[in-house]
């Protein structure tokens, strides 16, 4: 089955004061499985996620769903947002309840779903999110990274087709950063989209295979992730730097490798 079109055609955006946050952005999230949004702060990257869920609305262009635009009345809003969901950078912001599976139920009961469906698509979130082993903990007693996995369990339980994450790896340690990427790729490998939101730049290089980059709300370049990072004079006037993979392939003639596992297990050939 196809994904369904998800894009934006011309679109800005300006928010009461006059203030033009998004200029004329046409952006197509189904060109890769996982795409990045990159910018510096005050880039517009927040703005666009409201204008994608519909919170926001457009004074120009239009957000594109299955080929059409996207109609505001509550109904199209609420198909919107089965297929197409959000995790905040903040998981406090979207998490309501005290014990992890009514939580993540919530949204399915709203819809009027049975009891056994909704038992099934729960255990399926929190086994994706490798959550299993702490779903009985009361959520005040869970760390940062395990609310972030809770919250994206309950956007993975509507079993939507594209799932946008705002700074996904923002207060985790080394090792929930880590299992943040490896959450990703097995969201991927069910054949989701993901459209990431991050200043994490070597996240950005490691999971996304298509990119774009803001500038006061201007696309100032896109392309696949190679492309984008090579170009360094680009990267520094958006605010940018680039990934640590890309500065060793630059200035020390090494392949461009995609990840830190690569790099190390090719390092034989090269130190002798």
């Amino acid at each position: 089955m196809m994904t369904p079109t998800f894009a934006t055609q011309h679109l800005s955006f300006q928010y009461q004061d006059g203030e033009t946050v998004l200029h004329d952005l046409s952006l197509d999230f189904s060109r890769g499985q996982v795409t990045g949004l990159l910018g510096a702060n005050g880039c517009g990257k927040s703005t666009l996620f409201m204008n994608l869920l519909g919170i926001l609305q457009p004074q120009q262009g239009a957000v594109l769903w299955q080929g059409k635009k996207l109609g505001y009345d509550k109904r199209s809003l609420r198909e919107l947002r089965q297929q197409v969901a959000m995790v905040f950078q903040e998981p406090d912001q979207q998490i309501f309840y005290t014990d992890i599976d009514s939580d993540i139920a919530f949204s399915l009961r709203n819809l009027g779903m049975d009891e056994e469906t909704i038992r099934q698509r729960t255990e399926q979130a929190l086994s994706l999110v490798d959550a299993l082993g702490f779903r009985h903990k009361p959520v005040q007693y869970l760390s940062h990274g395990q609310k972030k996995r809770v919250a994206i369990a309950g956007a993975l339980v509507m079993n939507a087709e594209y799932l946008l994450l705002d700074e996904p790896t923002a207060g985790l340690d080394p090792a929930g950063r880590q299992q943040m990427i490896h959450i990703i790729h097995k969201i991927v490998a069910q054949g989701k989209r993901v459209v990431i939101s991050s200043h994490d730049i070597d996240l950005i290089y490691e999971v996304c295979d298509y990119l774009y980059v803001l500038a006061q709300g201007k696309l100032v370049c896109e392309g696949s992730e190679r492309d984008v990072f090579l170009q360094q004079e680009m990267l520094k006037q958006a605010g940018l730097v680039q990934p640590w993979l890309v500065k060793i392939h630059q200035q020390l003639g090494l392949p461009l490798f995609k990840t830190e596992h690569e790099l190390f297990a090719s390092m034989p050939k090269y130190v002798k």
